[in-house]
C-alpha cells in the first residue's frame, strides 16, 4: 500500500474548499450521514499498519542529499524527523521535529539556486566562492533576498560582486530558478551539492522554514473521521499516530494509504453507490479549465519545481501546443532525480521539461522500470470508481481531466479530492473530538 500523498493543484482556503464541496455534492446526505457516522465509531487503530511494521524515521542531522535517499530507497514522499538529542524523552513534542518531504526539499532546492544565482552571474564570484563562508542577513539583503534564503551562505566576497556588478538594480540574469539554471550550467551542481555549506545542510536546519504542514499526530483511539477529514478537508498529506505514553510513531496514515484502502472496499453497496456516479456530481474537478497549472514539454524543468513551489502544489501536466495538450507528468518527487542523478542533468540549458522526462525514462529502462510515472487522464464524465481505481493501481497522486477530444486538460482530480466525496464534518466535531495533538498542546 503506497504510503505517500499529494494534495489538490490548486488549495483554496480551508473552509472555501470544503463550502465548494459542499454545495456541489448531489450525493444522498442520508448515505454521506451514514459513512461519517460510521467513521467517527472506526478507531485510528483499526487502519492497517504502514508495509513491514516500521513507519521509516530520518534523524534530524541527516543530510538533505541522505534524506533524498532515503525517501527514494522506500519510495515514500515524507518520514518523520527525530531529535536523537531526546531520544529518552517520553515527550513526542520533543522527540520528533516535524516531516520532512519533497515539498521542504524543493523549496529549500529552489531559494537557494536563487540566491546562488545572484553571485554567480555577477562574473567574479565562483562556485568555490560562494560555499566558502556565510555572509550575514544584510549582505543578502543587498540582493533582494528574504527569509530563509537570506542566510544561504554567500561569501562576503560573493555578495560585494554582485552587488558591485549591478544586481540589485538590474536583475536580469539571476532573477530566479530558471534563469539560473539556463546561466550557470554545471555550476549550479557544484554550488547546490559539493561545496559548503550545502553538501552538508542538514535536515533539521531547513525543517522549520520550509516545512508545508504541521506535525499533528492523532492518538490511537482517535476516530478515522477526524483522520479522514485533516487529510481533505484541512490539507495534510501525512498524520502520524502516536500512543498515548509511547511516544513512538506507531503509524503513518496518508492520503495515497487511505485511497488505496477504499479502493479495496469495492463490491460493499455504500461503495458502489458512490463509485458509480459520475465527478461531475460531486463537483469534480474543483476548477475551472484556466486554474489548472501547467508547463510547456519545452519549458525548463526547474520552472515546473519554481512553479510547484510558488503555488504550493505537488505535481502540474506537461503539455503541448495552444490547445493543451497533455503530454507528459512532473511530480515534486522527481526533484530527487536532480539530487542524486546531477551527472545526467549537467546542461541546464539543454534541460527542457521533455529532456527530463525522456532522460529519465530511458535512464531507468535499462533498471527494467519506469520511475517518472506517464500522465493519467480521464474523461469528465468519468465515474469517481474509476478514477479511485487509476489512482490505488497506478499509485500516483492526481488523474488529469481531459475534454472531448482526450487530450486538452481542463481539470485535477487529486487524493485529497476524492477522500472528500465520502464524508463531511458534522457541526463542532473538532469541538467534541479534539485531535490528540491538539489536545495535547491545550493541556500544556
Amino acid at each position: 500500500m503506497a504510503q505517500q500523498a499529494q494534495e489538490s493543484s490548486r488549495i483554496p482556503s480551508c473552509d472555501a474548499y470544503f463550502e465548494k464541496i459542499q454545495s456541489m455534492k448531489k450525493l444522498s446526505y442520508d448515505l454521506q450521514q451514514s459513512l461519517t457516522a460510521a467513521f467517527a465509531k472506526i478507531p485510528v487503530s483499526s487502519f492497517p499498519e504502514v508495509p513491514g511494521g516500521q513507519v521509516i524515521e530520518i534523524p534530524a542531522d541527516t543530510s538533505i542529499a541522505d534524506a533524498v535517499r532515503i525517501l527514494s530507497e522506500h519510495n515514500i514522499m515524507a518520514a518523520p524527523v527525530r531529535d536523537l538529542e531526546a531520544v529518552n524523552s517520553l515527550d513526542w513534542r520533543e522527540r520528533y521535529l516535524g516531516i520532512i518531504d519533497y515539498s521542504a526539499i524543493i523549496l529549500w532546492v529552489i531559494e537557494n539556486a536563487e540566491l546562488a544565482a545572484f553571485a554567480l552571474s555577477a562574473g567574479s564570484a565562483t562556485a568555490a566562492g560562494v560555499g566558502a563562508g556565510t555572509v550575514g542577513a544584510l549582505g543578502a539583503l543587498a540582493l533582494g533576498a528574504t527569509g530563509p534564503v537570506a542566510m544561504a551562505g554567500l561569501t562576503v566576497a560573493a555578495v560585494g560582486a554582485a552587488v558591485a556588478g549591478g544586481m540589485t538594480a538590474d536583475r536580469g540574469i539571476g532573477k530566479d530558478a530558471p534563469t539560473a539554471a539556463e546561466h550557470l550550467g554545471e555550476d549550479f551542481y557544484k554550488v547546490l551539492l559539493t561545496e559548503e555549506p550545502f553538501k552538508s545542510t542538514k535536515v533539521r536546519s531547513i525543517l522549520k522554514s520550509f516545512q508545508w504542514a504541521p506535525f499533528l499526530p492523532v492518538a490511537l483511539d482517535s476516530s478515522m473521521l477526524s483522520v479522514l477529514l485533516l487529510l481533505s478537508k484541512y490539507g495534510l498529506r501525512n498524520v502520524p499516530v502516536i500512543e498515548v505514553g509511547k511516544p513512538i510513531i506507531k503509524n503513518f496514515i496518508t492520503q495515497s494509504a487511505v485511497v488505496q484502502g477504499l479502493e479495496q472496499c469495492k463490491g460493499r453497496d455504500w461503495f458502489e453507490t458512490i463509485a458509480a456516479r459520475p465527478i461531475s456530481d460531486f463537483g469534480l474537478p474543483f476548477m475551472s479549465h484556466n486554474e489548472v497549472i501547467c508547463i510547456n514539454s519545452d519549458g525548463l524543468i526547474l520552472e515546473a519545481f519554481k512553479r510547484m513551489k510558488d503555488n504550493r502544489i505537488g505535481g502540474l501536466p506537461a503539455v503541448e501546443g495552444s490547445n493543451r495538450k497533455i503530454v507528459g507528468n512532473i511530480s515534486i518527487r522527481d526533484i530527487r532525480f536532480l539530487l542524486l542523478k546531477p551527472d545526467l542533468f549537467s546542461n541546464f540549458r539543454q534541460l527542457t521539461v521533455m529532456n527530463f522526462m525522456t532522460t529519465i525514462a530511458s535512464t531507468n529502462q535499462e533498471l527494467g522500470k519506469t520511475v517518472v510515472t506517464p500522465p493519467i487522464t480521464c474523461k469528465q464524465n468519468a465515474c469517481l470508481g474509476s478514477v479511485i481505481e487509476s489512482l490505488a493501481s497506478k499509485s500516483v497522486h492526481r488523474v488529469y481531466v481531459v475534454g472531448s477530444d482526450g487530450c486538452e486538460v481542463v481539470g485535477v482530480v487529486t487524493l485529497r479530492d476524492v477522500i472528500s466525496c465520502f464524508i463531511f464534518e458534522p457541526t463542532n466535531h473538532f469541538d467534541n473530538y479534539y485531535g490528540f495533538a491538539v489536545q495535547e498542546m491545550l493541556n500544556q
